[in-house]
């Protein structure tokens, strides 16, 4: 995906948020994805050529003008469809942010470690929120579509490496990634990571499915019901012997 280094390819913003990160947040929701996640939300963020251009300027002024809201935790997220894939449009744009004393954040899928996201996470990004969609191959690739070959896993022992903050996030869907199993794998695998502050638990919910409808696509999903209470319940508990706080929205 090519845009140009002093515009950004935005699907959406969002003035407010209260749920992509700490604090209050805009979040900008930028266009293009690799991965077609059978749950994906927002689809329509998934083709590289919709979206709109917003010169970086003019995000930092929008920015700027919500600031006195953050307080002290707030700032704002970059999330997708996949915001790496503008790794270089996103250095300056960070740059810019960091200069007013903004709190930056990134929500990936973790599959882009190139140059120009190495540079954002060392230099730029003050917390990272990582996508973890499985613990194995065969359930990734069923989910997204795509191969997995352990990107999402490098990403995070590549952050850890840094020894900076990093938020992991797992959508819990019945019968695919709920099984105590997975959970505990999950829970293995990132125990001594000294940089995971908490792991967000998203209960898998159907709200897209009409978007998925307007593109014409067909909604894989649509037969698998939404999670029990206690269904969050036994999954926070066991995630709770990994990590050191578990969240679910």
């Amino acid at each position: 995906m090519e845009t140009q280094a002093n515009f950004l390819r935005v699907h959406s913003i969002e003035s407010f948020g209260t749920h992509d990160g700490p604090g209050i947040r805009m979040v900008i929701f930028l266009q293009g994805c690799k991965l077609k996640c059978l749950y994906c939300h927002n689809p329509d963020s998934i083709d590289t050529h919709g979206g709109s251009d917003y010169p970086i300027e003019e995000l930092v002024e929008m920015v700027l003008k919500t600031k006195p809201y953050f307080g002290k935790k707030g700032g704002v997220t970059v999330s997708g469809g996949e915001p790496l894939l503008q790794a270089k449009a996103l250095i300056p744009f960070f740059k810019r942010l960091k200069e007013e004393g903004i709190h930056t954040n990134i929500d990936t899928n973790g599959r882009i470690l190139n140059h120009f996201s190495q540079e954002l996470l060392d230099d730029y990004a003050d917390l990272i929120m990582l996508d973890i969609k499985h613990m194995t191959e065969e359930g990734y690739q069923y989910i997204t579509g795509n191969p997995n070959k352990d990107t999402g896993l490098k990403f995070a022992k590549y952050r850890e490496d840094s020894g900076k903050k990093m938020w992991l996030r797992y959508v819990l869907i019945p019968g695919i990634t709920d099984k105590p199993e997975l959970l505990h794998v999950l829970g293995n695998h990132f125990k001594d990571f000294k940089t995971i502050e908490k792991i967000e638990i998203q209960p898998y919910h159907k709200l897209g499915i009409h978007k998925w409808e307007a593109l014409g696509w067909k909604y894989e999903l649509e037969d698998v019901r939404e999670n029990t209470e206690e269904e969050i319940a036994t999954a926070s508990k066991i995630l709770s012997q990994y990590f050191k706080e578990v969240k679910h929205n």
